[in-house]
């Protein structure tokens, strides 16, 4: 499956960001697929942010971004969504979104996950 990650950008701390996951390809029809994403600060590994499993009724927040983030899916499932408000200079990385086959969205490990986008930058000025 193929993920096209896009929505980054620069703004203030405060501001508010939507990142989209678009995924693609025959498999994508084939599989459950969970939803994922990771983000990675210069110099950081890479961690997980939220996750979402395939009907869209479980979801998963890292602690950080608890209250500030929302995962969603759109109707079509192909394409995953990550509201982000009161966003912080803490929260400038690189995020990518991740697709797993076995609707693993309880998982937050970045190896859990088979299919990966490119990333879009988010950069928070103080």
């Amino acid at each position: 499956v193929q993920l096209q990650a896009s929505g980054g950008g620069l703004v203030q701390a405060g501001g508010s960001l939507r990142l989209s996951c678009a995924a693609s390809g025959r498999i994508f029809d084939t599989y459950a697929y969970a939803m994922a994403w990771f983000r990675q600060a210069p110099g950081k590994e890479r961690e997980f942010v939220a996750s979402m499993n395939w009907r869209g009724d479980r979801t998963y927040y890292a602690d950080s971004v608890k209250d500030r983030f929302t995962i969603s899916r759109g109707s079509a499932k192909n394409t995953v969504y990550l509201r982000m408000n009161g966003l912080k200079p803490v929260d400038t990385a690189v995020y990518s979104c991740a697709a797993d086959r076995e609707n693993r969205a309880y998982s937050r490990s970045d190896s859990t996950y088979q299919d990966w986008g490119q990333g879009t930058q988010v950069t928070v000025s103080s």
